[in-house]
């Protein structure tokens, strides 16, 4: 932990109110993100048809299951302290409704997901309104991590790096499976 990443959660990591606490919970809530999975997986359907939407969402999850499994793979063989474990920070952390996380969090998994689900995504759905809507949207789960005191921001970081790796190799696999079989944009 160096006072740089400590310093900034801590900026970062404060009490916003009860609608915010809410609203970070929500938007860290895995639940949360079915509704935004199956909207994705419909826009390449009516757009790709369902060949083309039934292997990218095998690609997605093949990106998720890696990702997330690297991550807990990190956590339990590197062992950084979530800073709501750190003793250092005990009184300094703002957490929602006790909320604590497991003791360690090397790497963000929900960081790294979210961008595996864009990057992959955006395969099918490359229009600029998107992008900048799943942008958003991993904007606000990375956020919502430092702001329940579950992650530092070099940990939400280590989670992207994984989420690009992941995901940046599997959407050129999955383009080139996409071009090899000729499926278009108006395949179905």
């Amino acid at each position: 932990m160096n006072n740089f990443d400590t310093n900034l959660f801590l900026a970062l990591n404060g009490d916003g109110g009860n609608l915010l606490d809410w609203l970070m919970q929500l938007i860290s809530g895995r639940a949360t993100w079915i509704p935004l999975y199956l909207l994705i997986v419909w826009l390449v359907l009516r757009r790709n048809g369902w060949k083309y939407a039934l292997w990218m969402v095998a690609f997605v999850a093949l990106g998720i299951v890696l990702c997330d499994q690297t991550c807990n793979l990190l956590k339990d063989g590197v062992r950084f302290l979530r800073p709501t474990h750190t003793a250092a920070l005990e009184g300094l952390v703002h957490t929602v409704d006790g909320y604590r996380g497991g003791l360690y969090g090397t790497a963000s998994a929900h960081a790294g997901n979210s961008l595996v689900v864009l990057l992959i995504s955006t395969a099918a759905l490359n229009k600029r309104t998107y992008i900048i809507c799943m942008v958003v949207w991993l904007a606000a789960v990375s956020y919502s991590r430092i702001y329940l005191g579950v992650h530092f921001p070099s940990q939400i970081l280590l989670g992207l790096i994984l989420g690009t790796i992941y995901g940046l190799s599997l959407k050129a696999i999955f383009k080139h499976l996409a071009a090899r079989k000729g499926w278009s944009e108006t395949s179905s």
